[in-house]
């Protein structure tokens, strides 16, 4: 009987030349490093263990992974940074793979529960009566209809599939899936629910496909029967990997805010409005009830945003707290709490209290529900309840391994509390739980090793890959470095930034992104620019994400001015984006909450917080920036850094060296020789 090859044979001989993919992909060329990726994934499927692949711009590292974990035969979960990437996968690179590789496998494309329709809320809403916590009536009066109408149609319950409506829809949040609100296997909607049968799908399918805000979201809430979403896999793919701290940040920690009490609030009006409504007398305790909790809600949060907003603090979006400073709020929020608990026993009794229209079991003499409002009344009480226990553990700030801060978002006070370390966590709830996990990102090392994202993610023990770009720098792009800047603290660095930008957006005729590490110098730069030049200018925070890009790729000479959010994740191909320049090198504020406390940290244990995690974090933002501007062989452009100190600083020559080996200018004329 003929030896069958093993997987990285099998892999390699897809890539070749002749082989399967450049049959069936008529620009299919093979790359070395390309072939090189897909081999370390194959034998990392055979052998199992973690795998670290860097992978530079070009390298099409996405088939590297897909074509081994396909071939495997085996279930693998792929977890991507961007929802963009997600459904490049799903809807482009799935299918050509499916046709070239020419054996049967399935794949299913997951998102966050936020993302689908809830079918028992939007029954609740639909049922409530006019006011009652029932949303605005214009809200309630034009998206009702037209979402009630969809559901009907719609075999995903994808939020995305509603393109004609706002993508900020506020109302959207009264009748998503969320985790918090879900009845589980309770509900009379859970074999009709998306989520579910999302769920259904993904357990029957070869490749599953999140994202790191669903797999980190999933993991925390895994012990909770109504919160887990994604099916167990022994095989995780982790692309955009650099990502992975900042995201499991977030969803490891605990959140309260004035947004998730009021949300609670208004649900139970609502069910009191539609469940009770035969029971005034039930209905007006109900009432009474959330009344108090919405007065001392807006007496907490309104403590901690003066007590946090004040002097010159106003203008931080996070700030730290401690138990000290908490302590001046412990009035009104021990009001709030007992608030919860009131609500929290009213609503008990409501399932206990017989309720006219229900039948009695006559064989024990019981009363039995109806099982809408039953199931209605255990998650309501389960929420307040959680919501209560949650506030209580946070006001204590005695936690050690967390970092306690309060966030302004808009007119939203969040009270958090975030692990300073994540390795621990990432290390039990993720990778400990895979025989195989690959992580993966054209942004993974720090001075040539993988030491820095190691040690941020709790990896001990791991196979290393790293490949260089595909792409030819040298030819495709030129590094700009004014000869004279000033200091980027000083009150000079804002007009001398606008100087810049302007001479050489003039000689790139626009064509660019003007990335920001604050609104401050953003707002200040603009102001020049708009005055100077004729070119289209788009600003972040004028229109959502999304619309922005698709502006920039359809208006010729365009320039779009931005902050982090667009660092990464974006991809623009061709001269619509010829040149990207960055105003500061992105170290993170040491006030923010989060960045102090792991400095704090680091410093404690003898370590060099600047060394260790300030320079290799901004190192790898700088990397994802620029990054945006080279994304195909035809490309050309210019990467333009403002800020004096990669030439001035000793660490500066850290980020040189990080950066695409492109010639490094100094003089204006020679962006104009480079374009001409």
């Amino acid at each position: 009987m003929p030896e069958v090859p093993a997987l990285p044979g099998i892999v390699e001989a897809v890539f070749a030349q002749d082989g399967a993919l450049a049959r069936a992909m008529p620009d299919f060329e093979p790359r070395a490093g390309q072939v090189e990726m897909a081999a370390a994934v194959a034998r990392a499927f055979d052998e199992g263990g973690v795998l670290l692949a860097e992978a530079g711009t070009g390298t099409g590292k996405t088939l590297a992974y897909l074509v081994p974990a396909i071939l495997s035969r085996q279930r693998v979960l792929i977890s991507t940074g961007t929802k963009n990437l997600q459904e490049q996968i799903y809807f482009k690179d799935i299918p050509a793979l499916r046709d070239a590789l020419g054996i049967p496998f399935t794949a299913t494309y997951m998102k966050g529960r936020a993302n689908y329709l809830c079918l028992h809320r939007l029954d609740q809403l639909t049922d409530a009566p006019s006011g009652g916590g029932a949303p605005r009536a214009f809200e309630n009066d034009v998206f009702l209809p037209i979402i009630k109408e969809w559901s009907g149609r719609t075999d995903t319950g994808d939020r995305a599939e509603l393109e004609d409506l706002p993508e900020d829809l506020a109302f959207w949040n009264e009748v998503s899936a969320t985790a918090e609100t879900c009845l589980g296997t309770e509900c009379s909607r859970y074999d009709e629910c998306f989520v579910t049968r999302m769920r259904q799908r993904a357990a029957e399918s070869d490749v599953v496909i999140v994202n790191h805000h669903l797999l980190c979201a999933d993991a925390a809430v895994r012990q909770n029967a109504f919160g887990e979403v994604i099916p167990a896999c022994s095989n995780a793919i982790l692309d955009e990997a650099h990502q992975l701290e900042d995201v499991a940040t977030q969803y490891f920690g605990l959140s309260v805010s004035n947004y998730r009490v009021e949300e609670l609030a208004r649900d139970i009006e609502r069910f009191a409005g539609a469940a009770l409504a035969g029971d005034r007398h039930t209905r007006d305790e109900i009432a009474k009830s959330v009344e108090r909790i919405r007065d001392h809600s807006s007496a907490f949060f309104g403590d901690l945003a003066f007590s946090h907003r004040s002097g010159d603090r106003r203008g931080e979006e996070r700030v730290r707290v401690t138990s000290s400073t908490l302590a001046q709020a412990a009035e009104a929020a021990a009001h709030l709490t007992g608030a919860l608990d009131v609500v929290e026993a009213t609503l008990a009794l409501v399932r206990l209290k017989p309720d006219t229209t229900d039948d009695i079991d006559q064989t024990s003499g019981s009363v039995r529900l109806q099982a809408d409002r039953g199931d209605d009344v255990a998650a309501l009480v389960h929420r307040a309840g959680e919501l209560r226990d949650e506030l209580r553990r946070l006001l204590r700030a005695g936690d050690d391994e967390y970092v306690y801060f309060v966030e302004f978002r808009g007119r939203g006070v969040f009270l958090r509390a975030a692990p300073i370390d994540v390795s621990a966590i990432v290390r039990k709830l993720l990778l400990d739980r895979m025989r195989t996990t690959v992580l993966t990102s054209a942004t993974l090392t720090v001075d040539g090793t993988f030491e820095y994202i190691r040690r941020r993610l709790g990896i001990s023990k791991a196979e290393e890959v790293c490949l260089p770009s595909e792409f030819d720098f040298k030819e495709q792009a030129v590094l700009y470095l004014p000869p004279r800047m000033p200091d980027p603290r000083s009150a000079d660095f804002a007009l001398a930034a606008g100087r810049e930008v302007v001479e050489i957006l003039k000689r790139t005729r626009g064509r660019a992104f003007v990335l920001f590490t604050s609104y401050a110098t953003l707002r200040a730069v603009l102001g020049i620019a708009e005055m100077a030049l004729d070119y289209p200018i788009l600003t972040q925070g004028t229109a959502p994400r999304s619309q922005l890009l698709k502006q920039f790729r359809d208006t010729p000479n365009s320039v779009l001015f931005a902050t982090s959010s667009f660092w990464q994740g974006v991809d623009v191909v061709g001269e619509a984006l010829s040149c990207v320049i960055v105003d500061k090198l992105p170290f993170t504020s040491p006030s923010d909450p989060i960045t102090a406390a792991r400095i704090d940290a680091i410093r404690d244990r003898g370590g060099d917080p600047f060394g260790e995690y300030q320079v290799p974090l901004a190192i790898l933002a700088l990397q994802q920036g620029l990054g945006r501007l080279i994304r195909h062989r035809r490309d050309r452009g210019v990467l333009a850094i403002l800020d004096p100190r990669v030439r001035t600083k000793g660490y500066g020559r850290r980020f040189l060296a990080s950066l695409p080996p492109a010639p490094v200018i100094s003089d204006l004329a020679r962006i104009d020789a480079f374009f001409g």
